[in-house]
């Protein structure tokens, strides 16, 4: 009998302010889709996203002076998504109005970086072999 494992799937949970900004920056700018919600007060007040295989959560924090009071988000912490092709995605976001920093080379990645509406850091990465610190406007002056 061959085992299972155990372990399957790590999934990123943020809590948010505001779930309609929340959900228009995921949904309509990253692409991702809503697949399971919780309504129990007849809006979404936690729900699953996923795009493609990557999933992710986000639930609103029902104490806003906690939230408040709680801080910035996303200190010290990223969300990398590992992808074919990360500034395929640079043109798909900055298209739909998502602001993002240049792409630049890092660790053999491509690296799209940029804040979610929360402050959560997301990076989008992809392998190359461009020169390591390259930036993307450099790289298409090659």
């Amino acid at each position: 009998m061959e085992d299972k494992p155990n372990i399957q799937l790590a999934v990123p949970f943020f809590m948010v302010r505001d779930m309609e900004a929340s959900l228009d920056f995921y949904l309509n700018k990253l692409g991702f889709k809503l697949t399971n919600q919780w309504t129990p007060r007849g809006k979404i007040e936690w729900c699953w996203l996923q795009r493609e295989s990557v999933a992710m959560m986000l639930q609103e924090e029902r104490n806003k002076e906690k939230y408040d009071a709680q801080g910035a988000r996303g200190t010290g912490v990223s969300i990398c998504f590992q992808c074919e092709d990360a500034l395929a995605l640079y043109h798909e976001f900055t298209a739909k109005g998502v602001e993002i920093k240049e792409p630049f080379v890092g660790n053999n990645l491509w690296v799209v970086a940029f804040r979610d509406p929360d402050g959560y850091k997301l990076d989008f990465e992809s392998p190359t072999d461009v020169e390591e610190e390259t930036t993307y406007s450099e790289f298409r002056r090659r």
